[in-house]
């Protein structure tokens, strides 16, 4: 991700807010970066969609994190190759991949967006993006992209009538048919059941052993975290922090967290924990508003809302004392870690 394979350059603090621009200078083109973006921005009219963007990417997996609207999408399309930077460059090992058919050749990209052609079979829509990219032997190689992403490819039904997870894992099958060096996934997991999704996450983990770049967008922080220890963030179009996910977690829970705890013994626990001192407030609320905060049509139990700095403490706290008082630990919540949340916090906008 960084010129030095996944170490981020002295100027790039990893756990620090980062100012969402580059320094002005052009980016040494690494050996290990494959894909190397310099002070890119893209506007569309009035709306600046990325501004003074600077960030590398190298082999293996890296996670592009960002809340809906950050410029991720836009990001990879700049990639990919679909659509030029307004000002600033983008380099596939050195290379513009919009001047040259080899190097675009070589990408592999899984649009966020869900419309697949309609009146064509699974099989055949893959075996038609294979053929297009010159893969020999297309329809056995589609076949064999289908079976991996765990669908049918003797499928005879249309791929319109597919639900949102099928239609995910038919584009990704396409992006990997052609067996890509650079792999663009935007919210690949979207969709897809949590058995899918356990699936789909071991299948990065092996396009990344294998030695390919793959890039990643999430909007959902535990998400990233399975996916890769490598982060960039985007936040309202520039870059918000760059470095190893679990540095950055860790800054983040410095700031204040509230965090909602489904438990059998409500009012035991809540007592216990501000006791502990590993909370500076806790409250237990009635069963309606708990299945307001959860989101429920309904909850039977009242919840314990903590607030609490010491996030670490907290975790410790909670399975320590749960596992003493005999009471059970259904849900443990965090209420206010939404990347809009995290992305102020980030970027000094408190």
């Amino acid at each position: 991700m960084s010129s030095q394979e996944g170490r981020v350059p002295p100027e790039q603090n990893p756990v620090s807010p980062a100012e969402g621009r580059g320094s002005g200078k052009p980016v040494e083109w690494s050996s290990t970066a494959v894909i190397s973006i310099d002070e890119v921005s893209k506007w569309f009219g009035d709306v600046v969609a990325l501004s003074e963007v600077t960030c590398t990417f190298a082999s293996g997996v890296t996670a592009l994190l960002g809340a809906n609207g950050a410029g991720k999408s836009t990001l990879f399309r700049a990639i990919a190759g679909l659509s030029p930077p307004t000002l600033g460059a983008v380099r596939i090992l050195g290379t513009d991949p919009r001047r040259s058919p080899d190097v675009f050749a070589q990408v592999g990209m899984v649009p966020q967006q869900e419309a697949l052609p309609a009146g064509m079979t699974a099989r055949e829509f893959v075996r038609s993006c294979a053929a297009l990219s010159g893969v020999a032997n297309a329809d056995a190689r589609a076949a064999d992209m289908l079976g991996r992403v765990d669908l049918d490819p003797t499928d005879k039904r249309d791929v319109s009538t597919y639900s949102k997870g099928m239609t995910q894992r038919v584009k990704i099958a396409q992006a990997l048919v052609h067996e890509p060096d650079v792999v663009l996934m935007d919210e690949p997991l979207n969709g897809l059941d949590p058995r899918q999704r356990v699936s789909m996450i071991d299948l990065i983990g092996q396009l990344g052993a294998e030695g390919r770049t793959v890039v990643v967008s999430s909007h959902i922080l535990e998400e990233v975290a399975r996916l890769s220890s490598r982060i960039v963030v985007l936040a309202k179009g520039r870059l918000a922090a760059v470095g190893d996910y679990h540095e950055i977690r860790d800054l983040m829970d410095d700031r204040p967290h509230k965090i909602m705890i489904m438990t059998s013994r409500p009012r035991e626990l809540a007592g216990a924990l501000l006791a502990s001192g590993a909370v500076d407030g806790v409250s237990v609320v009635p069963p309606r508003r708990t299945a307001m905060l959860a989101n429920r049509v309904a909850d039977e139990l009242p919840a314990v809302l903590v607030d609490t700095v010491t996030v670490k403490a907290f975790r410790t706290q909670i399975v320590r004392l749960s596992r003493d008082l005999g009471a059970e630990l259904f849900e443990v919540r965090p209420l206010d870690d939404s990347l809009e949340d995290v992305f102020r916090y980030l970027v000094g906008d408190k």
